[in-house]
């Protein structure tokens, strides 16, 4: 893990409020865009890359989740102007793109244990479009971000301390330290 030099956070850790860390988390998701696109389409025009979209939103049950969603940054939705998936809560067709997004395909990265890519998924969603969930949510969720993309996963206990930790009203550096220091090792 990395500290980055804008936020002083292990990096992503500073999203969505610091803008490196917030482009590390989108950074993740165009990763497996690219991947998508190189190997289904070879070279493929920006112009083109809309038009991809539309076909992977359609099917989201059918790509892996981080396609579809780079598909949804791609798209505009008609009633926030904002990215489609991405808008505030309460926009409805953000809100039914979200809620399509979990439709998507989960692959374990290799060396991983099995469902640190759902858990990677659910805190990259959260920490991109944290509107409506609570700040102690989105607290765990972005802190944990790091962590699980270096690989490790909490147990089931480690979760539930941390929840426990969050309910009782922890501070930030108390819960980064119970996350970083804590979750992935016996």
């Amino acid at each position: 893990m990395r500290r980055c030099e804008m936020c002083g956070h292990w990096e992503p850790a500073g999203a969505p409020d610091c803008e490196r860390c917030a482009g590390l988390v989108d950074e993740l998701v165009e990763e497996g865009w690219h991947a998508f696109l190189r190997q289904e389409f070879g070279d493929v025009e920006p112009q083109d890359e809309r038009l991809i979209a539309r076909m992977v939103v359609d099917e989201p049950d059918r790509h892996p989740w981080r396609v579809v969603d780079a598909a949804y940054d791609r798209l505009t939705c008609a009633e926030c102007g904002g990215r489609l998936s991405r808008g505030p809560a309460g926009c409805a067709p953000c809100d039914l793109a979200n809620g399509f997004r979990y439709s998507a395909v989960e692959i374990d990265r290799p060396g991983v244990p099995p469902g640190n890519e759902h858990a990677l998924r659910v805190n990259v969603a959260v920490t991109r479009r944290p509107y409506g969930i609570s700040a102690s949510e989105v607290l765990v969720r972005r802190l944990s971000l790091p962590v699980l993309i270096e690989g490790r996963l909490p147990t089931t206990a480690q979760a539930q301390a941390t929840k426990a930790l969050v309910r009782r009203g922890v501070t930030e550096a108390e819960l980064a330290a119970l996350i970083y220091e804590g979750w992935g090792r016996a």
